[in-house]
């Protein structure tokens, strides 16, 4: 099957969406596809890297990362027309999903969208307004998902939400998956050290980490204040933030009004095949955010072997179990609490651990990579019938 994957995100770009395209284009390719990746160049004129479509785009300030283009008759769209897919995946809203539903309309092929971000928690990029803000989302939301043949969430949260804005068309749940044996590495307690002294940690300190993009939506200023308030209790702590993004200088400012400094280490964007290193630095995952559609970070750190524990929220349903992996919570004092009582209780900490790995064996990109190709199978299958019938009543 001729595959065509279409996105605005991209590399060098890493976010949740990109670590889903690449692993999904890497099954598909082990399944036999020809696929193809049709995205924004970050730079540059159009060009072709292997089986990436480049086309040249411009930033536009709306949201983090985000890129447009005025190229629609771009020669590279011609090829991807002669190349004739059969089916087209779209992991995006913006400007690619526009290439994707005119090269679909051209050839008569059908189109999947996968739903990955919730965009009612970014209204605050675009718009001062939260209820204009919300109307538009709900809007083009609507607009886009109910033309195209099928539609892919990562978690129930996500379908219950498009439900709720009115999306008729089937809604699929189909969890992202990960590369589970790249996480399978192990840092060396050496490793471990050395990484520490890198950061300036104080080689006694427990170590809380978080990962992920730092925009004000994924609510780290409420890690800060747990570990304001965890101060309280014992001094032997320290929370390494690693990723970057726009909310970073507003939150290095905050810790510093909260005299935390010393408690609080900024790493940056860490290279993929280095974030390992990353997790398993830290004792224990913690999270605040609320934005999430699915929490790739939450199942990389428990394939690490680290337990998480996050605010509560329905994207954590089927990856975090109380008392199992980890903990939820609602509030900083109970986050602080559910800390506390891991780093205190040997033996707990060990039990839960030791069931972390196995709890994300269902979200292998094998398994992604399978589901996400029976739902092209069905869509392509409906649409020839659909094509049959057609010809069929007009003979």
């Amino acid at each position: 099957m001729k595959i065509l994957i279409t996105t605005d995100a991209f590399t060098p770009v890493v976010n949740g969406v990109v670590t889903s395209t690449l692993n999904l284009y890497k099954q598909l390719k082990e399944h036999g596809h020809d696929v193809k990746i049709l995205t924004l160049a970050h730079g540059g004129p159009s060009h072709v890297e292997g089986d990436v479509y480049y086309i040249s785009s411009f930033g536009v300030n709306i949201y983090p990362n985000a890129r447009v283009t005025v190229k629609f008759r771009d020669h590279y769209i011609r090829e991807i027309l002669e190349w004739k897919p059969d089916v087209i995946h779209s992991q995006t809203e913006f400007c690619t999903f526009l290439f994707a539903r005119r090269i679909a309309k051209k050839l008569d092929i059908p189109v999947v969208h996968t739903y990955h971000t919730l965009y009612q928690d970014y209204t605050g990029y675009f718009t001062k307004h939260e209820a204009i803000g919300q109307r538009l989302v709900i809007g083009l939301s609507k607009t886009l998902l109910n033309h195209v043949d099928g539609v892919i969430v990562p978690t129930e949260k996500t379908k219950r939400i498009l439900e709720g804005y009115g999306i008729k068309e089937d809604i699929q749940v189909v969890p992202n998956g990960i590369e589970l044996d790249s996480f399978r590495k192990h840092i060396t307690p050496e490793e471990k050290i050395n990484l520490k002294k890198s950061l300036d940690i104080d080689l006694s300190h427990r170590v809380l980490v978080t990962v992920g993009r730092l925009g004000i939506e994924k609510n780290v200023d409420e890690l800060l204040k747990a570990i304001k308030l965890y101060l309280e209790k014992r001094q032997d702590i320290t929370l390494v933030i690693v990723g970057d993004g726009p909310h970073k200088e507003a939150l290095e400012k905050r810790v510093e009004e909260l005299g935390i400094a010393e408690h609080i280490r900024f790493t940056g964007m860490i290279n993929a095949k280095e974030i390992y290193k990353y997790y398993q630095l830290g004792e224990v995952f913690v999270s605040a955010s609320n934005s999430e559609t699915q929490g790739l970070t939450y199942i990389e750190a428990l394939a690490n072997g680290v337990p998480i524990v996050c605010k509560q929220d329905e994207c954590l349903y089927g990856v975090l179990e109380n008392d199992f992996n980890g903990y939820m919570f609602t509030s900083v004092g109970e986050m602080v609490e559910k800390v506390n009582k891991l780093l205190e209780d040997k033996e707990l900490y060990h039990k839960i651990k030791e069931n972390t790995i196995s709890s994300v064996e269902c979200f292998s990109s094998e398994l992604f990579g399978d589901r996400v190709e029976d739902i092209y199978m069905r869509v392509v299958q409906q649409t020839e019938e659909n094509e049959h019938r057609h010809t069929s009543l007009i003979g």
